[in-house]
């Protein structure tokens, strides 16, 4: 019996980490032609910086390959270990499923922890760090030298395009401020620009001298807004101070949580005051708290609609770290007797349908995130589908292939 177990448990083993390391190396070198490898093509990145932002995706990677790997493994070893007729003989000699994968099973509870350290802490501080030192690479490069004729995206929430650049003092350029990174709500012309420090702020940016503002007026046309010849600073820095909720750790969720639920906004419009700091940690912006009762009403009850929100939004996601922590045992119970019935050596089919299962694993985590601005589908709850799930239906065939049926 020890020697089946250490064999199953070994063979599930070698083959979890190898099919982990394919799906890592598929995602991060996604990310890396997504994020890094234009800046190292342009010299904007070094290669050293590189090898570090490849290490920082890395446990991001592991959060998604860990379940995945999983499965596929379970499929590919019983796929085998039936299809050799394995099975057959240690059932002949006595020995149950259950007992025979118990290993197995206690292997993926130990992936479970180890998913959940992923999930709920390595993986979003890691992916926080990554962001940062993005962050600080446009930022440094404010110091090189945008080339000409180019159209440069590497500043989020602008295009830049500049004509000529001699040593650093750029003629003729044209920038573009992007609304909610899409739409471009006004444009700068200059006649030249410079990268410099704002002696007041100590904050890189342009100093544009000779610039005209244009926005989009209501005719659709553009209006000149502003005009100068002393010079403009833009601020460029664009410095991550906060993560994301998707980026959060799960003490970090738990305590972004208990401040969005403290905000008060049981004022009524009738005192014609609202609660400007609370409405300014939601994203919303009032020029004054004094307005009149009706505008008073009308902000307290967007307030709240943006708080229950963010509220569910937070939910969802600490949910969700929780409930892909459960996924390799819920894989293991389903890819199990699924490897025992499809019964067949061929990897391709291991894979198809282990591929598969995923789709319907993430499918569900997926609309959960989606639906996270709907409060009324209980998205929170939705994430937890897939994983009682798939362990009930796990738990039935795998009672089913112990009895033989």
């Amino acid at each position: 019996m020890k020697t089946l177990h250490k064999y199953l448990a070994g063979q599930v083993l070698v083959t979890m980490l190898f099919t982990v390391a394919v799906f890592v190396f598929v995602m991060v070198l996604m990310n890396l032609l997504q994020e890094v490898l234009r800046l190292v093509i342009v010299g904007h990145m070094g290669v050293l910086l590189a090898l570090k932002a490849m290490a920082l995706l890395l446990p991001f990677g592991f959060v998604y390959a860990l379940p995945m790997g999983f499965i596929t493994a379970t499929l590919l070893v019983f796929g085998r270990f039936s299809a050799d007729h394995e099975l057959t003989a240690a059932r002949a000699g006595g020995v149950s499923l259950l007992s025979l994968i118990s290993p197995v099973l206690l292997l993926s509870l130990l992936c479970c922890v180890i998913s959940a350290w992923f999930n709920m802490d390595l993986g979003p501080r890691s992916k926080n760090i990554f962001n940062r030192m993005r962050s600080e690479v446009a930022s440094n490069m404010l110091n090189a030298q945008i080339p000409e004729g180019q159209y440069v995206r590497d500043f989020p929430g602008y295009i830049f395009l500049v004509e000529k650049n001699t040593d650093g003092l750029m003629h003729n350029v044209t920038i573009w401020h992007l609304d909610a990174e899409t739409n471009i709500d006004y444009s700068i012309i200059a006649g030249s620009a410079r990268m410099g420090i704002d002696s007041m702020t100590g904050k890189p940016g342009l100093d544009l001298t000779d610039a005209q503002l244009f926005y989009r007026g209501s005719d659709g046309g553009n209006s000149v807004m502003y005009s100068s010849h002393s010079g403009i600073e833009l601020d460029l820095t664009n410095r991550v101070e906060k993560p994301k909720v998707s980026d959060m750790t799960f003490l970090e969720l738990r305590e972004e949580l208990r401040t969005i639920k403290s905000l008060d906004f049981s004022g009524s419009g009738t005192n014609s005051t609202v609660n400007l700091a609370a409405m300014q940690r939601l994203g919303m912006e009032h020029a004054t708290n004094q307005v009149s009762p009706e505008t008073a009403t009308t902000a307290i009850k967007q307030a709240k609609h943006i708080q229950a929100g963010q509220v569910e939004e937070i939910r969802v996601f600490m949910n969700r770290q929780v409930a892909f922590s459960f996924a390799c045992f819920g894989f293991t119970l389903i890819g199990i007797p699924l490897g025992i019935r499809v019964h067949r050596r061929e990897t391709n089919i291991g894979i198809a349908i282990a591929l598969g299962l995923v789709v319907i694993f993430y499918g569900f985590e997926m609309l959960g995130e989606n639906l996270s601005s709907r409060p009324e589908f209980f998205p929170h709850l939705i994430v937890w589908i897939p994983v009682f799930l798939f362990q009930i239906v796990g738990a039935v065939l795998l009672w089913r292939a112990n009895r033989g049926v």
